[in-house]
């Protein structure tokens, strides 16, 4: 009997924390057209002359102190972990393969095992709950561009985001809620940055994005695409299952690159602005990621928290991402099915 298949994507990871593969793995990821969408002449000559040689060496060591000698990359780690439960669920009408975008497992190399196991359907599930070019874009283009060497494309659907999936939403809150929000000062969302620039990109009235006041904090028919607009969406799904008013948190993104304007406000900015204030206990959401990584085990607990401490704070708490809860994977078996 023929089997569907079911291709689960995420972002990617080192295969080491050692220099040399840090810097593969992000000059492949930088190269990305849609990662950095200027010239690509500019981007070579940024990515391989001044970011890789320069940030590799800084970020392995990063990479280091949250590598496990036993489970390897905590993203890779939690996403092996969300292949083999999806697999479990659906049983053996079903063949489920994990890639990552850029370096190991490849997408390629995942679509083969698909092919072989003449799978009667693909269905995409990029691991990203909010659209952007730069990750959802970037992996349904590389799907497509090898697909289209087949001689014989089987019917293919792609989840294009969820950002407003209940059971997404309330496994974040389920976690939230074993940290006891009510016990801390404030309470921050925290989402990976885009560049202003792609947002623009993204309005395709022309006349919504950074041109209407508070542009992305509802989302409207004219910023349904938007990354930002989505990522307010979450947070506002979250709070409310948290019983949380306006007034206690706040959406921020983070993970910066280079000098053009991204989208605000910044988290570290936030955290300065907040320990002014007196706030001593930060309670923080990272709902743009489905897997524990660096920017979430390392970027809010280690930098944030230091930084936080420095200015007079007390405690920045992280809530673990969905990883293997199991009602995220109730999520994945839907989207898998439906």
């Amino acid at each position: 009997m023929s089997k569907k298949g079911i291709l689960l994507i995420n972002l990617g990871t080192p295969d080491s924390p050692s220099t040399a593969d840090v810097r593969k793995y992000l000059n492949e990821f930088l190269m990305d057209g849609r990662v950095i969408d200027v010239n690509p002449v500019l981007r070579a000559a940024l990515v391989k002359g001044v970011i890789v040689p320069f940030r590799g060496p800084k970020s392995a060591k990063l990479y280091k102190e949250i590598w496990s000698d036993q489970t390897g990359s905590p993203l890779l780690h939690y996403s092996k972990l969300q292949l083999k439960l999806l697999q479990d669920r659906l049983g053996d009408d079903y063949q489920v393969e994990l890639a990552m975008r850029y370096q190991s497992p490849s997408i390629e190399t995942a679509l083969q095992k698909l092919k072989d196991g003449q799978v009667e359907s693909i269905k995409v599930i990029p691991l990203f709950p909010h659209y952007a070019s730069a990750s959802t874009g970037s992996v349904i283009d590389k799907v497509m561009k090898l697909l289209s060497e087949w001689q014989t494309i089987p019917s293919l659907s792609i989840i294009n985001s969820f950002h407003n999936n209940e059971k997404m939403i309330e496994t974040f809150a389920d976690n939230g809620r074993k940290h006891h929000p009510e016990t801390y000062d404030h309470v921050l969302f925290s989402f990976h940055g885009l560049p202003q620039r792609q947002l623009i990109k993204s309005d395709h009235s022309g006349q919504h994005c950074l041109k209407v006041n508070n542009c992305c904090e509802t989302l409207t028919e004219n910023n349904k695409f938007c990354y930002s607009a989505q990522c307010y969406d979450t947070a506002r799904l979250i709070a409310a299952k948290l019983n949380l008013s306006p007034e206690k948190y706040t959406v921020c993104f983070q993970s910066r690159l280079g000098k053009d304007p991204w989208v605000q406000p910044y988290t570290s900015e936030v955290i300065k602005q907040l320990a002014a204030k007196g706030v001593k206990r930060l309670l923080v959401f990272c709902p743009a990621f489905v897997a524990d990584c660096l920017e979430t085990v390392y970027e809010v607990t280690v930098e944030y928290g230091d930084e936080f401490k420095e200015l007079g704070g007390e405690h920045v708490q992280l809530v673990e991402s969905l990883n293997d809860h199991p009602l995220w994977i109730d999520a994945l078996e839907e989207m898998a099915v439906n």
